[in-house]
Protein backbone atom coordinates (compact mmCIF):
# COMPACT_ATOMS: atom_id res chain seq x y z
CA UNK A 1 0.00 0.00 0.00
CA UNK A 2 1.35 3.41 -0.98
CA UNK A 3 1.87 5.98 1.77
CA UNK A 4 0.04 9.31 1.30
CA UNK A 5 2.46 12.19 0.73
CA UNK A 6 2.10 14.85 3.40
CA UNK A 7 2.26 18.56 2.76
CA UNK A 8 4.90 20.69 4.49
CA UNK A 9 2.15 22.18 6.68
CA UNK A 10 0.99 18.71 7.75
CA UNK A 11 4.57 17.63 8.45
CA UNK A 12 5.32 20.73 10.54
CA UNK A 13 2.07 20.31 12.47
CA UNK A 14 2.88 16.63 13.12
CA UNK A 15 6.38 17.44 14.35
CA UNK A 16 5.14 20.20 16.66
CA UNK A 17 2.48 17.90 18.09
CA UNK A 18 5.22 15.37 18.82
CA UNK A 19 7.24 18.08 20.58
CA UNK A 20 4.17 19.18 22.53
CA UNK A 21 3.51 15.63 23.68
CA UNK A 22 7.10 15.20 24.79
CA UNK A 23 7.02 18.55 26.59
CA UNK A 24 3.88 17.60 28.51
CA UNK A 25 5.60 14.37 29.52
CA UNK A 26 8.71 16.30 30.64
CA UNK A 27 6.63 18.56 32.89
CA UNK A 28 5.01 15.48 34.42
CA UNK A 29 8.42 13.89 34.92
CA UNK A 30 9.81 17.00 36.65
CA UNK A 31 6.74 17.24 38.88
CA UNK A 32 7.18 13.56 39.80
CA UNK A 33 10.90 13.93 40.52
CA UNK A 34 11.94 11.49 37.79
CA UNK A 35 15.65 10.72 37.31
CA UNK A 36 17.40 13.64 35.58
CA UNK A 37 18.90 11.56 32.76
CA UNK A 38 15.45 10.32 31.79
CA UNK A 39 14.21 13.91 31.64
CA UNK A 40 17.21 14.97 29.55
CA UNK A 41 16.46 12.22 27.04
CA UNK A 42 12.98 13.68 26.62
CA UNK A 43 14.26 17.25 26.24
CA UNK A 44 16.54 16.00 23.47
CA UNK A 45 13.50 14.50 21.74
CA UNK A 46 11.71 17.87 21.93
CA UNK A 47 14.70 19.70 20.44
CA UNK A 48 14.92 17.13 17.66
CA UNK A 49 11.23 17.43 16.76
CA UNK A 50 11.42 21.23 16.72
CA UNK A 51 14.62 21.18 14.65
CA UNK A 52 12.95 18.94 12.07
CA UNK A 53 9.87 21.20 11.96
CA UNK A 54 12.15 24.20 11.40
CA UNK A 55 13.95 22.38 8.60
CA UNK A 56 10.69 21.59 6.82
CA UNK A 57 9.52 25.20 7.24
CA UNK A 58 12.78 26.61 5.93
CA UNK A 59 12.92 24.36 2.88
CA UNK A 60 9.31 25.15 2.07
CA UNK A 61 9.96 28.88 2.53
CA UNK A 62 12.96 28.76 0.23
CA UNK A 63 11.14 26.71 -2.41
CA UNK A 64 8.13 29.01 -2.50
CA UNK A 65 8.53 32.43 -0.90
CA UNK A 66 12.22 33.02 -1.58
CA UNK A 67 12.12 31.78 -5.17
CA UNK A 68 9.05 33.95 -5.81
CA UNK A 69 10.77 36.98 -4.24
CA UNK A 70 13.83 36.48 -6.43
CA UNK A 71 11.64 36.36 -9.53
CA UNK A 72 9.68 39.49 -8.55
CA UNK A 73 12.51 41.85 -7.51
CA UNK A 74 12.22 41.05 -3.79
CA UNK A 75 15.64 39.43 -3.61
CA UNK A 76 17.18 41.85 -1.06
CA UNK A 77 14.27 41.49 1.37
CA UNK A 78 14.33 37.69 1.07
CA UNK A 79 18.08 37.62 1.72
CA UNK A 80 17.68 39.88 4.78
CA UNK A 81 14.94 37.62 6.17
CA UNK A 82 17.04 34.49 5.69
CA UNK A 83 20.08 36.16 7.23
CA UNK A 84 17.99 37.12 10.27
CA UNK A 85 16.69 33.56 10.63
CA UNK A 86 20.22 32.16 10.52
CA UNK A 87 21.48 34.80 12.94
CA UNK A 88 18.82 33.87 15.49
CA UNK A 89 19.29 30.12 15.12
CA UNK A 90 23.07 29.98 15.30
Amino acid sequence: MEKKKTTPREEVSRRLKIASGHLKKIIEMVDNDVYCVDILQQTAAVRSAIRKAEEVLLVNHMNHCVSKAINTNGKEKAIKELAEIFRKSC
